[in-house]
């Protein structure tokens, strides 16, 4: 078997969308462990066992096990650095490709679970994002210049972004504002990405 070779527990309905797309991107030796979340297999012993956050995305290569959405992107992009979708150390745009991988999961996330659940945010000293409007403009101000998160350089952590971003202004979390929308498009015509999200759409019509 391929040393490189990628299994992918992974649900159409799912945050592990954006990685089946990445895999897609890199042209990476993968399989897909497809679970039914509408029957709670992710909560079932046999996946318990293998994440017991019981959460989608999560991988395995080897013996190596990855969960959480900026670590597994990062691990894919280092496992293929031929398909150029991580900036190398020494790059001087590592530090930025790092900073917007660990700004969705630290500051973005939270910030949408409090604004969906109409809850007001920690005070300052212990909300990992401030406040909502400082957060979504830093975020703005980020993807105004265009066309990536990194300006010309397309990487990784455009296809979280875009991916996430795609199903936040669709459920009407985020606003449907132009530089997001042409951000999401640039993001969806990439001929990988729509390969995966029709094999997604497969899967989800599978399972009803």
């Amino acid at each position: 078997m391929n040393q490189r070779h990628v299994t992918l527990f992974h649900s159409p309905h799912s945050r592990s969308v954006g990685v089946h797309a990445l895999l897609e991107e890199l042209g990476a030796d993968f399989e897909l462990q497809v679970l039914d979340l509408n029957k709670g297999q992710q909560r079932e012993a046999a996946y318990l066992a293998i994440n017991p956050m019981g959460k989608v995305p999560a991988i395995l290569h080897g013996d190596a096990l990855v969960t959480e959405q900026p670590a597994v992107y990062l691990y894919l992009a280092d496992l293929y650095p031929e398909a150029g979708l991580a900036p190398a150390i020494g790059d001087p745009l590592r530090g930025p490709y790092l900073r917007w991988l660990a700004f969705y999961g630290s500051c973005f996330e939270p910030a949408i679970a409090d604004k969906a659940n109409k809850t007001a945010p920690a005070p300052p000293s212990m909300s990992p994002y401030g406040d909502f409007d400082t957060m979504f403009n830093t975020l703005l101000g980020q993807l105004q210049p265009g066309p990536y998160l990194l300006g010309e350089r397309f990487s990784a952590a455009d296809i979280l972004w875009g991916s996430a971003l795609a199903w936040m202004v669709a459920f009407g979390l985020v606003p449907p504002l132009p530089v997001l929308t042409t951000y999401i498009e640039a993001i969806k015509r990439r001929p990988a990405v729509q390969k995966a999200a029709a094999r997604d759409a497969e899967l989800a019509a599978a399972q009803g």
